[in-house]
């Protein structure tokens, strides 16, 4: 008998969704069998420590459809949405995440965008409920300014949350970064690309994985990722200060020996050598930043080990 080609794959990282599984199992159902009945739900388990995982070995022993990918210990939220991309098999495959925050009824409007011709579908977020007035600014300028330090249009107030075309799929497989920005990665392929609008809900169960330690990382990698503007900022700033420290040694010269004045001041000079210091090190961090993911990608680990699945090779 031959297998029916999977028309859909939904991959949905998890970690600590143990109050949320089952919700988000039925929601995710109903919106794919508007779909197709020919699908494929992989859920990411990024080293849950409650009872997430059981659950979704449960799930899968019940639903034929229902996959799941358990990691080793937590490798993060892109790298779990990267296992997933390696293991799909649907000729499309939504990326949602798993506190419902984004709504899974969203996903047939998303397929018939794709049915249109469209390669990529994002949704992008009209509101955002139930977050804090910093973290909505902060995502704000974030986007605006990855968009200006970069030469790819990364579409901004946007998550990761979109469907793609399995020629993205196979395009992303051959992008080895260690350090995974994946929406400046699909941004950065091109093709036909379309938003739909959608209202994020508030997280009703449990905490975000993403405290602002590791918004500030995620921000990095993607600035390191898709531009060297911050190398050049250095460079510039080393141009500047270094001509603003000539033209206080030309004045000191001049005042020394034609005003017979001689400079001096231990707070001027106090103040001058911390100001230098600062910057140096921002620089020294800066490039540090860059060194580091070059050491990263050289040194070629796997981005991540799957304890066990239920996913045959």
């Amino acid at each position: 008998m031959i297998e029916e080609e999977i028309v859909l794959s939904v991959i949905i990282p998890v970690y600590n969704e143990e109050e949320i599984i089952p919700e988000l199992y039925a929601r995710l159902t109903s919106a794919v069998k508007e779909v197709t009945k020919n699908y494929e739900l992989i859920f990411v388990n990024d080293g849950s420590r409650d009872s997430t995982l059981p659950q979704l070995i449960h799930l899968s022993e019940t639903d034929p459809q229902v996959f799941y990918i358990n990691f080793s210990r937590n490798f993060g939220h892109q790298i779990a949405v990267t296992a997933g991309i390696d293991a799909c098999k649907g000729e499309a495959a939504v990326i949602i995440d798993g506190d419902l925050q984004d709504p899974p009824e969203l996903i047939p409007e998303m397929y018939l965008k794709h049915k249109e011709g469209f390669e990529v579908v994002y949704a992008r977020r009209a509101k955002r409920e139930g977050e804090s007035y910093f973290k909505k600014l902060t995502a704000k300028w974030f986007y605006r300014i990855l968009r200006k330090s970069t030469s790819i249009e990364i579409p901004v107030d946007t998550g990761d949350f979109r469907l793609i075309d399995r020629k993205i799929i196979d395009c992303l497989k051959k992008m080895p970064e260690q350090n995974k920005f994946l929406r400046g990665q699909i941004a950065w392929l091109g093709f036909r690309q379309t938003a739909v609008l959608f209202n994020r809900d508030k997280r009703r169960f449990g905490t975000t994985g993403y405290p602002f330690s590791k918004m500030m990382k995620f921000a990095m990698d993607g600035i390191t990722s898709f531009s060297d503007k911050p190398l050049t900022l250095v460079t510039r700033l080393g141009f500047i200060i270094s001509a603003f420290s000539f033209l206080v040694i030309l004045y000191a010269i001049f005042s020394h020996f034609f005003l017979k004045q001689t400079i001096t001041g231990w707070t001027s000079l106090i103040i001058s050598s911390m100001f230098i210091g600062g910057v140096q090190l921002i620089s020294i961090g800066i490039i540090g930043e860059y060194i580091g993911r070059i050491n990263k990608n050289v040194l070629d680990r796997p981005l991540y080990i799957i304890q066990n699945t239920n996913i045959k090779e």
